[in-house]
């Protein structure tokens, strides 16, 4: 299988590469077109802010790449917030951003009450079990997440968390889905998501 790390430019890209070295697949990571466009399967990583990584998407030529892309591809955190059709992080008081426009939905700063943000450490997603991605994976597990920011549940939602008000957790919608938790940070239950979806 041939597996390509997207660089975006704005993520810990050693942590991910290793979660998958330890499933038995030496992934490799580039923003090369001619890499991103043979893979079997692509990962879209992200850490900081929706407009600090899409700037990062435009200067390296990946928007059109990623929207066409055929083969399956999974987003971790903000890889999976910026499938969403645009975000509100725009950190000053800018006009939303215009994210891939893939996944249904914005991306929001949370509404938590008197919960502390970001929203940091281990929460559970609760699913209906019929997606392969979950195989293995009970709901109610669960999953790392660190964000102050979140997807509303939309029709592409398949899992789901509470955070002082119900986000997605997990989206899919064609050959592309998303995680807003960081499997590569969540054990065993992570590992089996890259797993599941590398043998979906």
């Amino acid at each position: 299988m041939k597996l390509t790390i997207i660089d975006t430019g704005c993520a810990n890209l050693s942590s991910v590469k290793m979660a998958i070295q330890r499933l038995g697949v030496e992934p490799i990571v580039s923003c090369d077109a001619a890499d991103i466009k043979s893979a079997d399967k692509l990962i879209l990583p992200g850490v900081g802010t929706a407009k600090a990584a899409m700037r990062n998407l435009q200067e390296r030529k990946l928007v059109d790449l990623i929207r066409e892309a055929k083969q399956p591809l999974l987003g971790f955190c903000l890889g999976m917030q910026m499938l969403a059709q645009a975000s509100e992080e725009s950190m000053d008081d800018e006009s939303d951003i215009q994210c891939l426009g893939i996944i249904p939905g914005k991306v929001k700063l949370m509404q938590v009450g008197n919960l502390r943000l970001p929203h940091m450490g281990w929460n559970q997603i609760e699913h209906d079990g019929t997606h392969p991605l979950f195989k293995d994976i009970p709901s109610g597990s669960y999953f790392y997440f660190v964000h102050s920011y979140a997807l509303e549940v939309t029709e592409a939602t398949l899992a789901r968390c509470d955070y002082g008000q119900p986000f997605s957790a997990v989206v899919g919608k064609d050959n592309f889905f998303g995680a807003q938790f960081h499997p590569e940070r969540s054990g065993k239950l992570g590992a089996q998501l890259i797993r599941n979806f590398l043998e979906m």
